[in-house]
């Protein structure tokens, strides 16, 4: 008699498309909440509780999530949804929206440079670091007719004063902060930002073209466990840059607070930062891979003709450099 083999259950069998069919749908569902859970942190981050400092770690890191794009992309297209392929699609357009344009070149659209012209160089030289003086040396050989300093102590101010003061002859300090001019400094006062901190300083430059304002701040720094210094220093810069009644005014120096860190909202609401010469998000901290921009120099009332992170000495932030049109 002969034994017939049981017939083999296609719903079980090896080539099944069931358990492929399954793992598809599954990757489609994860996928496409992933990509709205994406598009509601970009457009509504300022509304992240900071809970153990979450808001701070959104805001700092926002630009970074733009990596999570291409993995959605693939998993949409791998899943063959279309709803995973239109949520992936939405995030890749809502980062896009939000950071393309700040990362677009400004040589690309830069007004060319007029006679009259500023630039401005910036750096925090990581006080006990040893290198003011390098960073001085290399700041002053970019030509830029004022440099501003931040967390300089005692060792470090002396360091870079002793390479400054011979090319600049107008200076003015405070604390942590200061700035050296080619142009006269009037109306120089430590700047009050409510902690009682001399980590701030404002001042007239008087340009052959008439007065600039200038702000140089070392802010707080800002940490997850607590940040409520920084923000308050920050605040009340805003409230000063209002009340400024110069037509030109720049602010710059170490803000401890990323581009899209909403403690920046009162600041660029009021003062604007161009975009980098060669492109990108122009990354200062730390220096030796940076991941945030916390240095800045916001400006209004100029063009700006360059703008652009370098390495200057041996601090932990690289300089920024801004050459500003002053007619």
């Amino acid at each position: 008699m002969t034994v017939l083999a049981p017939l083999e259950s296609p719903a079980s069998g090896p080539s099944s498309p069931r358990p492929i069919r399954r793992r598809r749908v599954g990757l489609a569902r994860v996928t496409a909440v992933l990509g709205m859970a994406l598009v509601l942190l970009l457009t509504l981050h300022t509304m992240v509780p900071d809970v153990a400092g979450l808001g701070l770690i959104v805001d700092t890191a926002l630009p970074w999530f733009g990596l999570a794009v291409p993995l959605l992309l693939v998993g949409a297209l791998v899943a063959r949804s279309r709803a995973a392929i239109a949520a992936a699609v939405l995030a890749a357009l809502v980062w896009s929206v939000m950071f393309v344009p700040s990362i677009v070149p400004l040589s690309w659209t830069a007004a060319p440079a007029s006679d009259a012209r500023l630039t401005v160089a910036s750096q925090n030289v990581e006080a006990g670091s040893g290198t003011a003086a390098d960073s001085a040396a290399a700041l002053a050989g970019t030509g830029a007719e004022v440099v501003a300093l931040q967390e300089m102590d005692a060792e470090s101010r002396a360091d870079a004063g002793a390479v400054l003061d011979e090319v600049y002859p107008y200076r003015y300090g405070v604390g942590t902060v200061g700035v050296w001019s080619v142009f006269p400094i009037e109306n120089a006062q430590m700047l009050d930002l409510g902690l009682g901190w001399k980590r701030g300083l404002a001042a007239d430059l008087e340009t052959p073209s008439g007065p600039v304002s200038i702000y140089v701040v070392h802010a707080a720094s800002a940490r997850p466990t607590g940040h409520d210094e920084r923000d308050a220093m920050l605040a009340n810069l805003a409230d000063h840059l209002e009340r400024d009644e110069n037509e030109r005014v720049i602010a710059v120096g170490d803000f401890n607070a990323g581009s899209s860190d909403r403690a920046l909202a009162g600041i660029t609401a009021k003062l604007s930062e161009a975009n980098q010469s060669g492109g990108g998000f122009g990354f200062t901290w730390p220096a030796t891979a940076p991941v945030v921009r916390l240095d800045h120099v916001f400006q209004r009332g100029m063009d700006v003709v360059s703008s652009k992170s370098v390495t200057a000495g041996g601090s932990d932030h690289l300089a920024v450099i801004a050459t500003l049109n002053l007619e």
